[in-house]
């Protein structure tokens, strides 16, 4: 039945086309009765044009069934005329004049109003000229009445389940292309998703390379450099080297992790995110790799939104990575870290004198302004405000606001 339903849906014309032959020979037969047992002529207007006329608006009639889906306007028009023909012709009413039925019924479920209109007038003006035309003798005025009334309710009752068909219709289509539309959201959200997950990787990444490589390219130098002369140091230089390349793996193996479906980290578990506890462990780090570093905390600690820690451990850490690569030699560098009571205050500032103001400005060639970028995003993120540059003098500085309250 399923195989059958489908197939019928595939070929309405041929569907329509069988329904016009049982109305054909049904009509057939009915004229064929009327001719060879006639009616009185006066019942019916009979007569050899009535007869001639009846064989080709029974033809098209069934036409307009046939066709009703293919041409619905152009069937109804071709309907309107054969019954005008069969109003002036006085031709028999046969069973094919069910067409003018599924005809209003088809025009009123589609989406062409005039035709729509159309099809109601003539549902409501088509049974009082069927009893005007054709009257019964032996009827009263009251059943005739009633006749007339149960016709216009059942042509009415026609349009209106094809008006009905058609609002379903729209409405369907509404859902349809409202689905489509939130797909297409829903996909571009996804877009931006990702879009924004692969620049906070990147974002990450850069951070802990630029830190971690930087640290271990100047323990390196220094240990190639007193190799000879203090093995002692050159072996402390060494572990520093270790220690920063395993730190800088296992956070580079925690962002690569959420790039991976269904699958864990090596050890298990994600290293968590750092944050201000960790600053002084990464100033000591900062330290042994030779710079030095005034590091202040100022106010009263007390726990922080997971966001405002990260960026705030972020903002030094790239801060002091540009300051061992662009400050010169004996740079100092100094970071305060000031908990107020609505916002937490950074300031991380060097007094070199060894880089020019337009590595700071622009970026210069090794990745500085998109640490820049990095720091203003995620400043951003949190709602709060960075200010960055050249000090007076000579040095960088860099001033970040981080407001606390109302931070995810």
């Amino acid at each position: 039945m399923h195989r059958l339903y489908e197939f019928l849906r595939r070929h309405p014309t041929l569907v329509d086309g069988a329904w016009a032959a049982v109305l054909l020979v049904m009509s057939a037969v009915w004229l064929v009765g009327i001719m060879t047992h006639p009616p009185s002529a006066e019942s019916l207007g009979q007569g050899d044009v009535q007869q001639a006329a009846s064989v080709p608006i029974v033809l098209v009639l069934c036409t307009v069934v046939a066709l009703r889906r293919r041409a619905p306007e152009k069937m109804l028009l071709l309907a309107a005329g054969a019954g005008l023909a069969e109003v002036v012709t006085g031709a028999f009413p046969v069973p094919a004049n069910f067409a003018l039925l599924v005809i209003v019924f088809t025009n009123a479920s589609r989406n062409v109003r005039w035709a729509s209109r159309l099809a109601l007038a003539g549902a409501l003006a088509a049974p009082t000229v069927h009893t005007l035309r054709w009257p019964n003798e032996g009827q009263g005025t009251a059943a005739a009445v009633l006749g007339t009334v149960f016709l216009t309710a059942t042509f009415l009752l026609a349009w209106v389940m094809g008006d009905s068909l058609r609002t379903r219709r729209a409405y369907y289509a509404q859902l349809e292309e409202r689905a489509a539309r939130l797909e297409r959201e829903r996909e571009a959200q996804a877009k931006v998703a990702v879009a924004a997950e692969r620049a906070r990787i990147a974002r990450e990444l850069h951070d802990v390379v630029a830190h971690n490589v930087s640290v271990m390219v100047v323990q390196a130098d220094g240990a190639a450099y007193v190799m000879d002369t203090a093995p002692e140091q050159a072996r402390q230089a060494l572990e520093t080297i270790s220690g920063t390349g395993r730190q800088a793996l296992s956070e580079m193996r925690r962002l690569l992790g959420v790039l991976r479906t269904g699958e864990h980290s090596e050890g298990g578990e994600y290293v968590p995110q750092p944050g201000v506890e960790q600053l002084a462990d990464l100033v000591e780090q900062v330290r042994g790799a030779g710079l030095t570093v005034d590091f202040r905390i100022e106010g009263t600690p007390r726990p922080l939104p997971s966001s405002v820690e990260l960026t705030a451990y972020r903002i030094v850490q790239e801060a002091l990575t540009n300051t061992r690569k662009h400050g010169g030699p004996d740079v100092g560098a100094t970071v305060r870290l000031t908990y107020g009571a609505d916002d937490l205050t950074l300031l991380a500032e060097d007094d070199g004198r060894g880089a020019q103001r337009e590595l700071y400005e622009v970026g210069g060639l090794d990745g500085l302004g998109q640490g820049l970028i990095g720091m203003r995003e995620r400043v951003g993120m949190v709602g709060g405000s960075l200010d960055a540059g050249p000090r007076p003098g000579g040095g960088f500085r860099i001033s970040a606001v981080l407001p606390l309250k109302g931070t995810a």
